[in-house]
């Protein structure tokens, strides 16, 4: 009976502690075949549309996905006899609708028995990746696993194209879709507005000072916010869109300020004589931000309204960026010293309430780590020989997955 109860502690600690690896073997997850029906749109757009779809269904990490592209009959009432072993069986039929509208009608086995049957539509077929994503989340809640809402959420970045020239731009979580929203001059670090993403604030740097500037992505128009001497970022707006977390250099050396959207009031939040940056909302009141008040930086937290400061990390040599989502922290930590060749910058995760340290990834530069909304997932830049990839980290089941930039850099991003 001891044994017994102590593999329950076991397993307790290591599901609601995500700083211990859990690992799965795709050995013991479901067996899972896709089935295509489609009757329109020629076989290139049919093998893309497959092919996202098993990338979105590999992501939400709980099924061994069959890879291979099987067409039947929409209405066959058992599945195709290749997948007659297999414990669940997805099957689709894309229809073009009028007007060029894509539809696309879905069933789901289970044991050759259906089990479930939706149906989508978007405007145009260009967007498809966002069904794939769709479809993918709606399986995901049919078994009941954890929400992977953050799935259907659009990703901004800048993307550096030539020396001091960027594009700000609105994708889906792969990659896949992209649309170009600013270009021309020179603007980085984006953020999201608001939760509903009908919004975001980025930084200028074509004027005298840098300047940040706020975005509505229906109608484009552009306003600007506040400038700052040497430095103007946004870098957290609270979760309810009122309060932004600014980094600003208004006495010459960078503090951590919050701005009121509403009052158009900032206050000053750190008052250090050194370097204190990128700060990001842990709960309404307590933030978290990078500082050199060590003598290198590092991750600390503070609670608005406080004088007190308290140290966060004691593992790495130059940990330089961080976000954080209720007890957790992530941070990238530099763990090499090269001086004539590129350091290797890690990820790694910590516990406000356990000792635990889990390092997320192995090589390359990866930074900039973002929290999904519901702390399921962190989505990260990753530069490794020469090329530039948005990552995304499943925590819960140990997976990371990579979506490659085809062309410039990504300065920085926001989920």
């Amino acid at each position: 009976m001891k044994i017994f109860l102590t593999l329950i502690t076991l397993f307790t600690l290591a599901f609601s502690d995500a700083t211990i690896e859990v690992i799965k073997k795709v050995e013991s997850l479901p067996s899972f075949g896709v089935e295509d029906s489609s009757k329109s749109y020629d076989n290139t757009f049919r093998l893309k549309f497959f092919k996202s779809l098993i990338a979105d269904l590999n992501v939400i990490s709980i099924f061994n996905v069959d890879r291979h592209h099987r067409v039947v009959d929409y209405d066959d009432e058992n599945v195709d006899v290749e997948n007659k072993e297999k414990n669940f069986v997805l099957r689709y039929q894309l229809l073009e609708g009028d007007s060029g509208a894509l539809n696309l009608d879905l069933k789901l086995f289970r044991d050759n028995e259906q089990v479930l049957s939706k149906k989508y539509k978007i405007s145009r077929k260009e967007i498809y990746m966002f069904v794939s994503h769709a479809i993918a989340y709606d399986i995901n809640k049919y078994m009941g696993e954890p929400s992977v809402e953050w799935m259907k959420r659009k990703v901004i970045f800048s993307r550096v194209v030539k020396p001091k020239k960027s594009e700000i731009v609105i994708a889906d979580y792969t990659l896949t879709y992209q649309h170009v929203i600013v270009n021309g001059g020179f603007n980085v670090f984006p953020k999201w507005a608001n939760k509903e993403q009908s919004a975001f604030y980025y930084t200028s740097l074509d004027g005298l000072k840098p300047t940040l500037k706020r975005v509505d992505v229906k109608t484009a128009k552009i306003k600007t916010i506040i400038s700052s001497d040497g430095m103007m970022i946004c870098s957290d707006v609270s979760d309810d869109a009122k309060t932004l977390l600014l980094t600003m250099a208004m006495d010459g050396q960078p503090d951590v300020y919050t701005y009121n959207v509403n009052s158009k009031k900032y206050k000053r939040v750190t008052k250090y004589g050194g370097i204190d940056v990128n700060a990001q909302f842990m709960e309404r009141d307590k933030i978290v931000f990078i500082s050199n008040r060590l003598g290198y930086p590092n991750v600390f937290s503070k609670k608005l309204g406080s004088g007190e400061v308290e140290q966060m990390v004691y593992y790495g040599n130059s940990n330089s960026a961080c976000s954080g989502h209720g007890e957790y922290i992530v941070y990238k930590a530099r763990e090499s010293s090269n001086a004539f060749s590129r350091n290797t910058f890690n990820l790694h995760l910590i516990s406000t309430k356990t000792d635990f340290i889990r390092r997320l990834t192995a090589t390359g530069v990866n930074e900039f780590p973002r929290f999904s909304k519901d702390g399921d997932a962190i989505l990260f830049i990753k530069n490794y020989k020469a090329q530039s990839s948005i990552g995304i980290i499943r925590l819960n089941y140990n997976k990371n997955y990579l979506f490659p930039l085809k062309y410039g850099r990504v300065q920085s991003m926001d989920w």
